[in-house]
Parts: C-alpha cells; sequence; structure tokens
C-alpha cells in the first residue's frame, strides 16, 4: 500500500510541474514571445524589460491561462462524473443537452434575424452572448433536472440529454436557414470556442462558480464510487441515489453550461481525459480520479491552446478545431486498443 502511495504521489508531483510549466510556456508563447524569466519576475511584481509585456501578460495571456485551466480541468471532471453515472465510457460533458441548450440561446441572439438577436448582437454583443448561452443552458437543466425526478432509470435520462441535443440542433438549423450570412458566421466563430475573451470580472465570476462546484463533486466522492457498481449497490450502502444522482447532475450542468456561456463549446476534451488519466493512473476510485482529472484536463487544454495561438503569428486558430484533432484520435485509439478501460 505505501508502495501503492509512492506511486500516485509521484504521479501528482509530475502532473503539477507540468501544469506549471505549461501554464509559464502558454503566457510565454503568442505574437509576441516574452522570456520565461521575465513572465515569472512580472507575477512576483517586478517590473519586466519592456513596460508593454506587463500588459500583455496581465491583461491578456494570464486571464487566458487560468481560462484554460478552469476550462480544461471542468470539462474533463465533468465527463468523468457522466461516465460514472451513466457506466458509459464514451458519455461526455456535453452528453445532457446542456452545451446545446446553450448553442440555442447563442442561436436565438445572433440568427434573431429580424426577432432578437439580429439588433442586439450588434448592440451587447460582449455581454449578450454569455447571458444568452447561461439562459439557454438554463433552460435546458430546468428541464433535465425535472426529466431526472419523473424518470427513475439512469439510462432514460440519457436518452432524454441526447434528445434535447437533437431538438436544439433542428431548431438552430431552421433559425440558420433564414438568417443573413453575416449572422450565420458571428454563430460559427463562436462555435469555434474561444479562451481569450474572458475579462477579470468573468474570471472571478467563473472562478467562483467553478470553486462551489468542486465542493460539491468532493463531497459526492462517496456516491460516484458507489455508482461504479450500480444503483442497487449504492442503495445497499444507505446512499439517497436520487438525491446523490441529481447533486451530480445538477454540478455537471452548472460547470458546463458556464464553461459554453463564456468559451463556446470545446469538444472532445471531457471525453477524451478521463480515459488518458484511468489510464495513467490504473484505478476507479474517485478520491484519486478526480485531483487527478483535474489537473490532466488543465494541462491538456494549455497544451491544445499552445499550439492554437501558432508562435509569432497574429492569428490563431480554433480551439475547438484543435481540442477535436487531439480527442478523436485518442477516443479512437481506446476503442481499437481493447484494454481494460476503467469504468
Amino acid at each position: 500500500m505505501s508502495s501503492l502511495k509512492k506511486t500516485y504521489y509521484s504521479h501528482f508531483t509530475i502532473l503539477c510541474l507540468a501544469l506549471l510549466f505549461f501554464s509559464l510556456v502558454n503566457i510565454s508563447l503568442g505574437s509576441v514571445y516574452i522570456p520565461l524569466k521575465e513572465i515569472v519576475n512580472t507575477l512576483l511584481g517586478e517590473t519586466p524589460s519592456k513596460a508593454s509585456w506587463e500588459t500583455i501578460i496581465i491583461n491578456y495571456r494570464l486571464p487566458k491561462t487560468i481560462a484554460a485551466i478552469l476550462v480544461g480541468s471542468g470539462l474533463s471532471v465533468s465527463g468523468l462524473l457522466m461516465q460514472t453515472l451513466f457506466r458509459n465510457p464514451l458519455a461526455g460533458p456535453f452528453v445532457l443537452g446542456i452545451s446545446s441548450g446553450a448553442s440555442l440561446g447563442v442561436a436565438l441572439f445572433v440568427l434573431g434575424s429580424g426577432f432578437i438577436g439580429g439588433f442586439l448582437g450588434l448592440s451587447i454583443q460582449n455581454i449578450g452572448l454569455p447571458i444568452a448561452a447561461s439562459f439557454g443552458a438554463f433552460l435546458v437543466l430546468i428541464a433535465i433536472i425535472l426529466a431526472a425526478n419523473k424518470v427513475r432509470n439512469t439510462m432514460s435520462i440519457l436518452i432524454i440529454g441526447l434528445m434535447f441535443g437533437a431538438l436544439t440542433s433542428a431548431i438552430i438549423n431552421v433559425l440558420s436557414y433564414f438568417s443573413e450570412a453575416e449572422q450565420v458566421k458571428q454563430f460559427v466563430f463562436w462555435g469555434f470556442g474561444s479562451l481569450g475573451n474572458l475579462t477579470w470580472n468573468e474570471i472571478l465570476i467563473f472562478s467562483g462558480i467553478y470553486f462551489v462546484c468542486g465542493l460539491g463533486i468532493f463531497t459526492s466522492i462517496k456516491s460516484l464510487n458507489s455508482f461504479l457498481l450500480g444503483e442497487n449497490y449504492a442503495k445497499s450502502l444507505g446512499i439517497n441515489t436520487n438525491r446523490s444522482r441529481n447533486i451530480i447532475l445538477i454540478i455537471t450542468s452548472i460547470l458546463t453550461g458556464v464553461i459554453t456561456a463564456f468559451c463556446g463549446p470545446i469538444a472532445f476534451v471531457g471525453l477524451a481525459v478521463p480515459h488518458i488519466t484511468k489510464l495513467a493512473f490504473k484505478t476507479s476510485n474517485h478520491k484519486i480520479l478526480i485531483p487527478a482529472v483535474t489537473i490532466t484536463g488543465a494541462i491538456v487544454l494549455l497544451v491544445c491552446d499552445t499550439i492554437a495561438q501558432l508562435p509569432k503569428h497574429q492569428f490563431t486558430l480554433p480551439i475547438n478545431a484543435i481540442t477535436s484533432l487531439f480527442g478523436a484520435p485518442v477516443v479512437i485509439w481506446l476503442l481499437v486498443r481493447k484494454k481494460k478501460i476503467y469504468v
């Protein structure tokens, strides 16, 4: 047991060092290269060699790096919760349709063409998009919770979530058909995902919600471990399965909804990272998996964002494209490999 604990300690030490390293690299690279030493000095309160570097670091790159850490870890943990709850290795954070609800809210705002989005999208776009996405995600969240209280079968909730996704996609397609090209372009660009548009106030709001959800996750560890063997086993341990299931659904929905509202839909991170972590740690104990998945997800999205920045170039690739290029081969590899996956 002691050697096993030492193995986990070494794993976590490596992950923490990697997180620190890739965070600094992410801040360093971009259209303007900033030496790591200058970044460390600036973060410690010293004045960098160039005054413009301090503005770039504090106002632009540091918020984006923090956003990458929050989004990557939040999506990854949400994916782990869904895979455990539904006992399905291909379940992800967007399986409940929350992201689709957020997309519908943005579509109604942007693609409203003569309704609400046409003129509001031009006037309060920066505030309007997150509000519209949050509103759409909240409506789907309410529908999911109502369904969870009516339906006893967990798999039925999964199917209901998929149906919500199909319904919202259909509505978005209809709106796109009747919208102007400029509005469709604006919606498509939102769908690419972005980590660089958050202000410090939005980061604070995001961090507060993330912290509250994190507390809820750590209080659900016992329930999550028991769900691995089915709801009947969980009930035999004295766990209120309906209450625990609702808590897990609410936490996942809030995290996914907030992330989609602020940064757009970011694919595959929540699906792929839990499997990578399970293979590395070789355990299904959520007391180990949750912090491991949290750190790994943050690292993965930092790496993807660093690649997307195209160092020394003025433009940035869509983060959603980079995460999909990363995630899709991982999922295919997991399916083809046919080795045991801890679910």
